[in-house]
This record gives structure tokens, sequence and C-alpha cells, in this order.
């Protein structure tokens, strides 16, 4: 075979996103510590973040890949205000703490939001120039490689360019943060080469189920037996429902958001938490206007007219 394992995207996303994200917060799980900076001792490298003793303690000079107290609450603080489309994560505020600032508890998928399109945006104007520029295109990588359609000559030109991203970030990251989960990424987009889309390949429908799956288990002691009874029970029902459908009025569970009624031209959903008004500017509101305008479906004619004409 040619795709000799098959690497899963999403832990790769969930470790990669976790190592960035402890080294940035500088915490419990960070792997720049005492030990990383001896080893930059005994390599004879990067003398400004060599440790120091003062007394009996051992002083960590501060490093560019590193928050300030400051970065730290603003990361924070734009973080827990982030509010995405019904469906499209989790409530990422749940696990970001402001004061103190603290992240933690974040699932696979609250990763992966967080390292495609979140970590640019809230990196704004924090770090140098250097590390913040590196971990933007790594964020980038994976964006585009979890796109939907892709193209094979691109993908060539992708693994070429994480090279090159991974080189940035040793450059300003210590060597203890490349262990195997950051070499890992190289072989992904060959894999999407020979393999197709990575969405059909990834772990999240399974991971999924086995949360149904624990659901099942009563008597811990014979899990496996929970799981299986529980599994049987579900097809059981399932027929039942199907052949009842035709001769008995059954009422089915109503899934999310189909109590509402729908309206083609606006995209329904529940807010996450209570609503709090803004005012906004004549110009933030001319943006905010342009926008909505420009991704409605009816204005699609209207576009076309215009790409016409020029």
């Amino acid at each position: 075979m040619l795709v000799r394992h098959n690497i899963d995207v999403m832990h790769v996303e969930k470790n990669v996103s976790d190592a960035l994200l402890s080294i940035l917060m500088q915490n419990a799980k960070s792997k720049d510590g005492v030990k990383a900076r001896k080893d930059l001792e005994d390599m004879g490298i990067r003398s400004k973040l060599h440790t120091q003793t003062r007394g009996k303690k051992t002083y960590l000079p501060p490093a560019s890949f590193w928050f300030s107290k400051e970065e730290k609450k603003i990361f924070c603080n734009r973080l827990s205000k982030f509010r995405g489309p019904d469906g499209y994560c989790a409530n990422i505020s749940n696990c970001v703490s402001v004061d103190p600032p603290v992240i933690g508890g974040l699932k696979s998928h609250d990763h992966h939001v967080l390292l495609q399109n979140l970590l640019p945006v809230a990196l704004r104007g924090l770090l140098p120039k250097g590390p913040r520029f590196a971990i933007s295109r790594l964020c980038n990588y994976f964006n585009r490689l979890c796109q939907r359609v892709l193209d094979a000559e691109k993908l060539i030109t992708l693994e070429s360019e994480l090279v090159h991203t991974l080189c940035q970030l040793e450059r300003f990251f210590p060597p203890s943060l490349f262990d195997i989960m950051f070499h890992l990424p190289i072989h992904l987009s060959r894999e999407a080469r020979l393999g197709g889309p990575v969405h059909f390949r990834w772990m999240y429908p399974f991971e999924r189920y086995m949360k149904t799956l624990k659901a099942y288990v009563k008597n811990f002691a014979r899990p496996e037996a929970c799981m299986a009874e529980g599994y049987l029970a579900g097809e059981c029902m399932a027929f039942c429902m199907e052949f009842l459908k035709e001769s008995l009025p059954v009422e089915e569970p109503i899934n999310r958001n189909e109590d509402i009624e729908v309206n083609p031209l606006i995209l329904q959903g529940r807010p996450l938490q209570k609503a709090v008004e803004v005012t906004l500017s004549d110009k933030e509101r001319d943006i905010a206007h342009r926008y909505v305008l420009m991704n409605m479906e009816v204005m699609n004619p209207y576009i076309e007219l215009h790409l016409e004409e020029l």
C-alpha cells in the first residue's frame, strides 16, 4: 500500500495545539522548563535563555515566545468573548478564565477550531513578529489541509511550505517542543494526496459514537456486555419505530432547531449566552450591513450581474 500509516489528523491537531498553548501560557504542561533550558546549555546555543542561579533559586530568563502577564489577559479575554454560529463548536469561553488567565479543559474539536481559526486572530498584536508569524503559518497549514476540496499539486507545495514553517518555529522555540507530534504533520499532506480529503479518515465520528456507547454502561464491572445490550436495544427500537410508522402515529424526537420557524433568508440557531447590547458606529454599521448583504443567497443574482459588467 502507498499509505503505510493512516495518521489521525484529529489527535495531531489536538497535541500540537495543546503544546503551543502550554508553552505560550507557561502552564504546568509547558515544555520550556528547567530541563529544557539545561539542554540549551549543553548544546551551547541561545545563551540568553540559559538558567541563572540567584541564591538557592534557579531563574529562567523570559523568552520571546512567552506571553507577558498583560498579554495573557488580553489573549484569554479575546477567547472568552468568542461567539460562533450555532453548532459550529462548543462554548470555548467555558474553558477560559480571564482572572487569573488560565485555559484548560478543551476537547479535541475545541483545539481543532482554535488552531485553524481562532489562534491566528487571537495572537494579533501579541508576541514578537517572528514567533507569531511562524504559529500563524502552522495554523494556515492545518486549515488548508482540512478543506473539503483538495488540489494534488497544491498539496505538494503545502508540504514544502510546512518544512520552512517548522524551520521558522525551530528558530524561536526550544528543541524540547519538537517531539514526534511536530514531525507527523509533514506526512499529512502526502497522505491527503494519496487518500483524499482528511474528513473521510479522521476519528471524530468514531469518538462521538464511543460517547454513545459509554452512555450504555451501567455496570462498570461488565462494560462490554452493557454496550452490546444497549446497542441491541437501540437497533430493536429503531426497527419497531420503522415498522409502526405506517400503522400507528409514533412521535419522533425533535432534533435541534427543528422547533424554530424556518426562514430561508435567515440562519436560525440558539444563542450561547445572554445577549449583550453593543452600540455600533456609523462605519461599523456599514461594514456589518455590507457583510450581511454579501453573504445572503438573495444577493447572488445581483453579484453575478455586477461581475458580468466588469
